[in-house]
């Protein structure tokens, strides 16, 4: 296996180990300059991130890291991108449905993605190169890089043309843009269901077979997508932007995501 998918996969199982044990404790949550909450887990884990890749030649792009200014990004040819509890909302419900975010970008592009899901012990793990991307059931964060192989189930994304179309998004309070979207699905003379989660678990949704597409239409980071936009790339899904209308790209000046689309062509 690849030596940086490797570090990758022993990073976010060892975040996820310090993320479970202040989830299993009374926490404190700060409100960031953007708005957004910040608990001890984020800092925590992305501390132990750090100590992993940094050991790496790629620097580092992180939410919770202060941000390299542009003019020296912009020579980055490879980096990582990382969102060490992606979902922090919904950590702090407590629902479970928050994960670990480690993507390696070259040109822009994902190539390896890793994502953790700590509270089920549950890992994504994909090669855009090789085309490879599978999903393990663990039985502690503690398992080694062999045993996150052995027990790989390969994913497997639905075939096209499926009734109901199963659509990413929130049941409760959908943008108007997605359900323009739903909409056009109808028109089609289709079925539409509405399947929903926390975090980048929205691209394994897909990725995995358990939905047919996702569309983002409100704010994203890259941070928030680079590794699910890997797992995506490797069976096979396109992540569009609705700017260009080609694949979304990393490390850029600005590094807000455009609205996308996540599917199969």
């Amino acid at each position: 296996m690849n030596k940086n998918l490797q570090i990758a996969i022993k990073a976010s199982l060892e975040a996820g180990k310090v993320i479970m044990q202040v989830y299993d404790t009374p926490f404190d949550v700060e409100i960031k300059d953007d708005k957004s909450p910040l608990t001890e887990a984020d800092k925590k884990a992305n501390d132990v991130i750090n100590s992993y890749l940094i050991n790496t030649e790629f620097p580092i792009i992180s939410e919770e890291n202060k941000q390299t200014d542009y003019p020296t990004r912009k020579n980055w040819t490879t980096c990582w991108v990382v969102d060490p509890v992606d979902g922090t909302k919904e950590f702090i419900k407590r629902n479970g449905e928050f994960t670990v975010n480690i993507a390696l970008v070259t040109n822009g592009k994902p190539e390896l993605g890793v994502i953790y899901v700590p509270a089920t012990k549950t890992i994504y793990v994909a090669n855009v190169t090789t085309k490879e991307a599978f999903k393990t059931q663990l039985d502690s964060h503690d398992a080694s890089v062999e045993e996150v192989i052995s027990a790989a189930i390969v994913l497997q994304p639905k075939a096209p043309e499926s009734n109901p179309v199963q659509v990413v998004g929130s049941r409760s309070h959908m943008s108007q843009e997605t359900l323009d979207f739903v909409e056009s699905i109808k028109k089609e003379g289709k079925e539409v269901e509405v399947v929903s989660k926390g975090s980048s678990l929205k691209f394994c949704l897909v990725a995995e077979g358990n939905a047919d597409v996702y569309p983002r239409f409100a704010p994203t980071m890259e941070w928030d997508t680079a590794a699910g936009q890997a797992i995506c790339n490797a069976v096979g899904i396109d992540v569009i932007s609705q700017e260009t209308n080609q694949s979304l790209l990393y490390n850029k000046e600005n590094l807000l995501n455009p609205w996308f689309l996540v599917s199969k062509n």
